[in-house]
């Protein structure tokens, strides 16, 4: 992702003014922790609570070592969700997420034992180092929020949330997600290298792991339940439906894209606008809200003509940014 998205994305947000609430003081009490052990990147956590908030997944592409493991660790604990992290390798099985019966034989009976998909936060780290059929059995896992094995249907507990991280397709021993897995994520989102400030900090203190154990639990299940609850009641106007509703044709009739955003990439840009809105402190979607939450809902789902390597989606996005009236 380009900086110029990102940079617009924060001007669009400042261009309406934040009203104070419950939830934007929620969701500032939230930020102020995370920040406790990911240094300088508020704006990434931010997004990462409004995935979070909006009921989807999201998905972290950037190189080694940029503290995407970090960020999923600070997020569990502020939140108090039951965290499990799964290390993906090229010999990572089905079973091995889902879980597996084994037979007892003190009871001659077969019982289940649970994998560790059975949390409320999974770490699905470097996603594309495992075998496609393995990816398949996790994106159904979060599409459908219950597993299928042996014929039996276990629900996932809730809420479930998915941090699934990815090197960047150019590096070795890497399967890449193809658009239909791609697609199954609400939000896609790099952290970047850290600022002068944050770095000298970082050096300071060795690592950021050291910061985790400051981050203390501000929210309980119930309040990010309800926060899930709340967005989903957030209004849209009609000339706003009508504004991402141009935006979405755009894609579909533009010349230079591959194809069109999906309808349910249409609905992924409103969820994310209407949990925008609510964290800002906003009982309605305002065109702002739209454009901070566009690049990184749509980025990954949208690819150039030509383009042959998925790499040029942030300047599909500056397109509709730039072209696409607000107003009609």
């Amino acid at each position: 992702m380009s900086m110029l998205s990102i940079n617009l994305s924060e001007k669009s947000a400042a261009a309406t003014p934040i009203v104070e609430n419950h939830y934007s003081q929620q969701v500032a009490h939230a930020v102020s922790e995370i920040s406790k052990a990911k240094l300088g990147k508020e704006h990434q956590i931010k997004l990462s609570l409004c995935c979070l908030f909006s009921g989807g997944h999201l998905l972290i592409e950037d190189l080694p070592g940029m503290g995407k493991t970090t960020l999923s660790y600070a997020l569990a604990r502020a939140l108090g969700l039951e965290f499990n992290r799964i290390q993906f390798t090229s010999d990572l099985l089905p079973a091995d997420i889902l879980g597996i019966s084994i037979f007892d034989q003190n009871t001659a009976q077969f019982t289940f034992h649970p994998g560790p998909i059975f949390s409320q936060l999974i770490l699905a780290d470097e996603i594309n180092r495992t075998t496609p059929k393995t990816q398949s059995a996790l994106l159904e896992a979060m599409e459908e929020r219950q597993v299928t094995i042996e014929g039996e249907t276990r629900a996932l507990p809730e809420p479930f949330f998915v941090i699934a991280t990815q090197n960047p397709v150019t590096l070795a021993g890497t399967y890449p997600l193809p658009e239909s897995q791609l697609d199954r994520f609400l939000m896609r989102l790099r952290l970047g290298y850290p600022d002068q400030r944050a770095e000298r900090e970082l050096l300071e203190m060795n690592t950021e792991r050291d910061k985790l154990v400051e981050v203390q639990q501000c929210l309980t299940i119930a309040e990010v339940t309800e926060l899930r609850q709340q967005s989903a009641g957030v209004t849209a106007s009609s000339s706003l439906l009508d504004y991402v509703q141009r935006l979405v044709n755009y894609t579909r009739s533009g010349e230079g894209f591959h194809y069109g955003l999906s309808p349910r990439g249409s609905l992924a840009v409103m969820r994310a606008s209407k949990t925008w809105a609510l964290m800002c402190g906003r009982t309605h979607v305002v065109p702002e809200d739209v454009q901070t939450t566009l690049p990184f809902v749509v980025e990954h789902r949208l690819r150039a003509v030509a383009d042959e390597d998925g790499h040029t989606g942030a300047s599909l996005v500056q397109r509709l940014l730039n072209e696409v009236d607000v107003l009609a």
